[in-house]
């Protein structure tokens, strides 16, 4: 099969680890996405990258810094990429003429604000680019529906959503295991980030997005991944926020500091068999709590149930230059190199999501396989991802509207009511 050609759009955190000020504070210091593409560019998997933003005065910092830390960090690993806008220009819609750039069958990943994520997608899907957006796909029920509409008319497009905690080795065990206890009763999950990370998002934190949208799209996917090869559906969903942390920080005024979600879901065919889910998120967590992310969940069914804790593993390192005693998650992403200097975390779920996408796209342009039958792998596509898109706008509109909000589908069509 033929490398595939990859445009990067956003050049942030999750895409190089440059936060502007240089490498991130996060678990993701160099970055996810340019560094599992410029290896899989080193394993043949991937063609030409670019790279795209908004600031193109950004680009000389970020090369050095890709340079500094991976470059000389993996062997000469090649961090080169095509870049746009031009390196003195400032050009919000510099997406467009990259996109431009591309063939049909190329692709692109797209980790950028969440308000940001349809008009790129969808201006890529027309031109029959393949397109990787990170969670959560979109805001708004009605654009996933319209991306998927998209899609579907241009035909042999893949939309795959970056959920990468499906690869997790522990959360997808769990999700076989499922299909043998039985039907689903309750699911409660938990996720927060320090409050540190509220620097990087302070620019859109509380205005173009939540801490729902950001961290809670991670379980609530988890959960409907689990429940819905049982026959599960989210029926109505209620929110409550709590605020007062972020804001004194700076954050605008409408910025939450944990979302909680209550869902109630129901078995298709038999109303009698419901289930609760209780999502939580929050971005305000101490300091030094030794993890990056607490991150768990209970999953309770009819015979047996589920408990999973991915914030300690059993791995811990005291280090003086810390202060404190450390829990690290290496099954995310594994920076340390091989005997040979060469990047070795091709098995970590960071990187396992990409290489997942170039494989799909790769299958696809050699017509091997269609979209359709990516779907029906069971794959974090956009079809199958509906339900998580419902339940997060819904958990959003329950907060701004002060009451609960229904979810309903008949015959493939989602609606909030």
């Amino acid at each position: 099969m033929e490398p595939l050609n990859v445009l990067m759009v956003g050049t942030g955190e999750y895409t190089t680890g440059f936060v502007g000020s240089g490498a991130s504070e996060s678990d993701k210091k160099v970055g996810v996405v340019g560094l599992s593409m410029f290896d899989l560019r080193r394993r043949g998997k991937v063609g030409k990258l670019g790279m795209v933003g908004v600031n193109g005065k950004k680009f000389p910092a970020i090369r050095e810094h890709l340079h500094k830390n991976i470059t000389l960090a993996y062997n000469n690993l090649d961090t080169s990429f095509d870049a746009f806008p031009a390196e003195d220009t400032v050009d919000p819609n510099a997406y467009k003429s990259a996109i431009d750039a591309l063939n049909p069958g190329d692709a692109i990943t797209i980790f950028t604000p969440d308000t940001t994520h349809y008009p790129i997608a969808l201006y890529a899907i027309g031109r029959g680019v393949h397109v990787m957006i990170t969670k959560p796909a979109v805001k708004l029920l009605e654009h996933h529906l319209s991306l998927l509409d998209a899609a579907e008319k241009r035909g042999n497009v893949y939309v795959y959503i970056e959920h990468h905690k499906r690869y997790d080795p522990a959360y997808a065990d769990a999700r076989f295991k499922a299909k043998k206890l039985g039907d689903f009763n309750y699911f409660y999950s938990y996720m927060s980030q320090p409050k540190f990370q509220l620097e990087t998002f302070k620019a859109w934190a509380g205005i173009d997005s939540d801490i729902s949208y950001y961290l809670n799209s991670h379980h609530v996917d988890i959960c409907d991944s689990m429940v819905s090869q049982l026959g599960f559906v989210p029926t109505r969903v209620s929110a409550s926020a709590s605020k007062g942390i972020a804001t004194n920080l700076g954050c605008n005024e409408s910025t939450e500091d944990t979302i909680t979600l209550l869902v109630d879901w129901e078995k298709t065919g038999d109303p009698t068999k419901r289930a609760t889910g209780v999502y939580t998120a929050s971005w305000t967590a101490p300091q030094k709590a030794g993890v990056h992310s607490n991150q768990y969940f209970h999953y309770l069914a009819a015979d047996g149930e589920i408990r999973i804790n991915q914030a300690k593993r059993g791995y811990d390192v005291a280090d003086d230059s810390a202060g404190q005693l450390m829990w690290y998650n290496p099954f995310y992403m594994r920076y340390a190199p091989d005997e040979d200097g060469n990047f070795n975390g091709q098995s970590g779920y960071g990187y396992v999501s990409m290489e997942k996408f170039v494989d799909g796209c790769r299958s696809i342009n050699a017509g091997e396989l269609t979209p359709k039958d990516l779907d029906a792998k069971g794959l974090p596509t956009l079809r199958n991802t509906i339900a998580t898109t419902a339940i997060l706008e819904a958990g959003r509109r329950s907060i701004d509207e002060k009451r609960p909000v229904g979810i309903e589908q008949a015959d493939g069509m989602w609606k909030l009511v």
